[in-house]
């Protein structure tokens, strides 16, 4: 690992206020949670297709394709724990530079390493908690799991008999327009946004960090693959998220 970036990334830090932390799958895959889209992953099992917002609510056979799926997610996600970068960004905000953390990922693990929730905008939802589509009865994910186990393939509301879906964003379901929208105003008051092994291809949530820069902020793009967004950042290391953040962070 080239020392020169890690100092570069460390002096950015250390000279930045007001952090914005932009987490993707990437920083998950470190702690065991594959990615959806990597060969071995989710999408190697299933077709994307069958989970596509309008079809769950119409069709049974894909509400139960679905369940198998998250089923399947959630027991590996479950377990999971932080990582050296999770540990880190906790550093940041202890140290009383993190602004907001804007993540794509739905594991909690950022609520396991310790930061504020206040601080944690999850743009597409958790899958550690289950709603009601029709009357938005809210579930604890454990409760609802219990049921799959005992049996049932689709799990439906106890009040209304509506549909129970993960709190998590399906294909062409909308996005959160009040966490995108502070996902945006926070965008545009950091001074450092970080990129965390998101390859920054998914949108909107792609473009919170083009929406930082283009109102001032300095870019850091940590990523095992090359982004849409490189040309943009200051600093673009192709490394282990883990391993570069806490060697910027360390001693901090």
């Amino acid at each position: 690992m080239n020392q020169d970036l890690i100092n570069k990334g460390k002096d950015m830090i250390r000279s930045a206020k007001a952090i914005l932390i932009f987490s993707g799958a990437g920083l998950s895959t470190e702690s065991g949670i594959p990615d959806f889209r990597s060969p071995g992953g989710i999408w190697d099992k299933y077709d994307p297709s069958d989970f596509y917002f309008q079809r769950l609510l119409s069709d049974e056979k894909a509400r139960e394709k679905y369940w198998a799926m998250s089923k399947e997610f959630y027991a590996n996600m479950k377990n999971a724990v932080p990582n050296r970068a999770h540990l880190s960004i906790k550093a940041l905000e202890d140290a009383g530079k993190l602004l907001c953390i804007v993540t794509q990922n739905i594991d909690r693990l950022h609520h396991k390493a310790g930061n504020s929730k206040e601080k944690i905008i999850e743009i597409h939802g958790t899958a550690f908690s289950v709603s009601c589509l029709k009357c938005g009865k809210s579930y604890d994910r454990d409760e609802i799991e219990k049921r799959l186990d005992s049996g049932i393939k689709v799990p439906y509301c106890d009040v209304c008999s509506g549909f129970l879906k993960p709190d998590t964003i399906s294909f062409g379901q909308a996005m959160p327009q009040d966490k995108m929208d502070r996902a945006y105003t926070c965008a545009s008051e950091c001074d450092l946004c970080i990129v965390l092994g998101s390859s920054l291809v998914v949108y909107p949530a792609a473009s919170i960090p083009n929406q930082a820069v283009d109102k001032g902020s300095r870019l850091i793009i940590i990523n095992r693959d090359t982004t849409p967004l490189d040309h943009k950042a200051d600093l673009v290391i192709h490394e282990s998220v883990s391993d570069t953040l806490a060697k910027m962070v360390e001693g901090l």
